[in-house]
């Protein structure tokens, strides 16, 4: 009886990083610039291979996040998005890459990695609509990463990473409407977001913004899921509100 001769097919893994801030009001993903071969020159997101065997693919994330951001592990939401590992993604052979959702407030100018020739930040919009085109098959994972958020911050407190420390309702709701991109009712979101226990509480202090009153101070609160979530709203829903 013959029995075939199999081998494994070698596959290489990767990390990427969907990396998600809001800069003057509007979401942004983080992009390099491809210094190397393939996709030379191309827009992509940060991210690369293992460093060694033993290296774990949390670990791998968190050193990515760090070089590209300088955020440490505690700084930063960071998720395990999805597995991505379609046979003709990368030309060099089989590469599986497992991306990572991270997200926090603020984050800086950042600064090519030690494979990049540059880094920016750039508008969702721009990647989702093609404006910006990405190398392998990047543009996917980003709408992915942006998707998960979307649908999260219905669900739980993910808006609270979008913010600072303390925060009002006011930056909330622009958190929200940047991240689903459209526009909310000021006085029915802060209704629905009161109606959520724990979601946010007051932090005690009030912050006094030009030419108006002063505004009242909140931090993310002990609840991690959102009862009633804030449903995102339809276009229909829109149009009549």
């Amino acid at each position: 009886m013959q029995v075939d001769s199999w081998s494994p097919t070698p596959v290489l893994l990767t990390v990427d990083l969907v990396i998600l801030t809001l800069r003057e009001g509007r979401l942004c993903v983080l992009l390099v610039e491809r210094g190397e071969d393939p996709f030379k020159g191309m827009s992509a997101l940060p991210g690369g291979f293992l460093n060694h065997a033993g290296e774990e693919i949390l670990d791998a994330a968190h050193r990515e996040l760090t070089e590209e951001t300088s955020l440490a592990a505690g700084e930063v939401h960071l998720e395990q998005l999805a597995t991505y590992g379609g046979a003709q993604r990368d030309p060099r052979g089989r590469v599986v890459s497992v991306a990572h959702l991270a997200i926090a407030p603020g984050l800086p100018e950042p600064v090519a990695g030690t494979d990049a020739t540059d880094a920016a930040w750039v508008s969702a919009e721009a990647v989702l609509s093609g404006e910006v085109g990405l190398a392998f098959d990047h543009r996917r994972i980003v709408a992915d990463g942006i998707e998960r958020a979307r649908t999260k911050i219905e669900f739980s407190a993910l808006a609270t990473a979008f913010c600072g420390e303390t925060f009002t309702i006011v930056e909330l709701q622009r958190v929200y409407e940047a991240v689903w991109g459209t526009e909310l009712d000021t006085r029915n979101f802060y209704r629905k977001v009161q109606a959520v226990k724990g979601f946010i509480i007051p932090a005690g202090s009030e912050r006094r913004t030009t030419g108006g009153r002063p505004a009242r101070l909140y931090r993310a609160g002990p609840q991690s899921v959102l009862f009633p979530p804030l449903i995102r709203p339809t276009a229909s829903a829109t149009e009549e509100e």
